[in-house]
C-alpha cells in the first residue's frame, strides 16, 4: 500500500465529519511526490542534461553547424539554460510531467487508494486542487533544476560573464539572468498546461501508463500536424505551436508576440484540463 490513506487521516481528537486541514494535506502530498525515487531520479537526469551539452560543446571547441541557438552558445554560457529548456520541453519535461500526473489520480485508483480519498473528509474539488499542486510543484522543480544546472554549467564550463543576444547586443550578468528566469517561467507555464491535460486523463482512467501514452502521444501528433502547411488553421489550438519561441527571450528587444500567444494558449489548456479533471472526479463513483 502506498500510504495514501494515511495521508488523509485526521489527527487524534479531530472530528471525522469535519474537513481535513487543506495545507496539511498539501504538505503531505508534496512530501509524497518529492520522496518518490522515480521522481528524484527524473530530476537528477534532467539536471545532467545541461552538463552533458556544455561538456560536449567545450570538448569539441565549436558549436559546428547545429541549430542557431546551439551555434550561439560558444563562449556564451547563459544561452545554455535556454537551449536546454527548449530541447527538454519537447519530450523529456512533458514525460516527467505526465508521469507525476498519472500517479496523482490513475495511480491512486490502480492501487485501490483513490476510494479512500473520495470517502475522506477532503472534498473532491479540494482533492483535485491538492493533486494539481503536487503536479505543479514537480513542474517547477524540473524546470528549476534544468535552469540552475544550465546557468552553473554555462558560467563555469562554457564561459562568458554576460549574454550576447541573438540580435548581437551584449547584456550584463543581471539582465541576462533575468532573461533566463523569464524563459524558465514561460516554460513552466507550458508544462503546467501539459500537467493539467494529463491530470484530466488521469481522472478518467485507472491505468497510469495510458495517461503517459495519451499525453506524450498527443504532443507528438501536434508536432506532426504542424509540419503540414494545409493544416495551418489548426495551429491556434495546438499547445506546441509556439514552443520554439522560447528563444525569443534572447533577442534584444524581446520579441514578445509569440511568447504572449503561447502563454495565453497554455492558460486556456490549464483551465480546461483542471475543469475536466474536477468534473470527472465530482461524478466518480466511490
Amino acid at each position: 500500500m502506498n500510504g495514501t490513506i494515511s495521508r488523509v487521516e485526521l489527527p487524534s481528537g479531530v472530528r471525522r465529519n469535519g474537513p481535513a486541514p487543506f495545507w496539511r494535506i498539501v504538505r503531505s502530498e508534496l512530501g509524497w511526490v518529492l520522496r518518490r525515487p522515480r521522481n528524484l531520479l527524473a530530476l537528477f537526469g534532467l539536471a545532467m542534461l545541461p552538463v552533458l551539452i556544455g561538456t560536449v560543446l567545450t570538448l569539441t571547441g565549436s558549436a559546428g553547424s547545429g541549430p542557431p541557438l546551439f551555434a550561439a552558445m560558444a563562449g556564451n554560457g547563459l544561452v545554455l539554460p535556454v537551449f536546454s529548456l527548449m530541447m527538454t520541453q519537447n519530450l523529456l519535461l512533458p514525460l516527467v510531467t505526465a508521469m507525476v500526473a498519472a500517479d496523482a489520480l490513475a495511480g491512486e485508483s490502480a492501487h485501490g487508494t483513490l476510494r479512500g480519498l473520495l470517502l475522506a473528509p477532503v472534498g473532491r474539488v479540494r482533492l483535485v486542487t491538492v493533486k494539481a499542486i503536487g503536479v505543479a510543484s514537480m513542474v517547477v522543480l524540473a524546470v528549476g533544476v534544468i535552469t540552475l544546472s544550465g546557468v552553473l554549467t554555462g558560467l563555469t564550463v562554457v564561459g562568458g560573464d554576460g549574454l550576447v543576444t541573438l540580435s548581437g547586443t551584449t547584456l550584463p550578468l543581471g539582465p541576462a539572468l533575468g532573461r533566463v528566469a523569464l524563459a524558465a517561467g514561460w516554460c513552466a507555464v507550458q508544462m503546467a498546461a501539459v500537467g493539467a491535460v494529463a491530470l484530466a486523463v488521469s481522472a478518467a482512467t485507472e491505468h497510469p501508463l495510458l495517461v503517459m501514452a495519451v499525453t506524450v502521444g498527443g504532443l507528438i501528433v501536434f508536432g506532426v500536424l504542424e509540419a503540414f502547411p494545409n493544416l495551418e488553421w489548426l495551429k491556434p489550438v495546438m499547445l506546441t505551436t509556439d514552443w520554439y519561441s522560447i528563444s525569443d527571450v534572447l533577442s534584444d528587444p524581446i520579441r514578445s508576440q509569440d511568447l504572449l500567444t503561447g502563454l495565453w494558449r497554455a492558460c486556456c489548456y490549464i483551465l480546461i484540463g483542471f475543469s475536466a479533471a474536477t468534473a470527472r472526479m465530482a461524478t466518480k463513483d466511490t
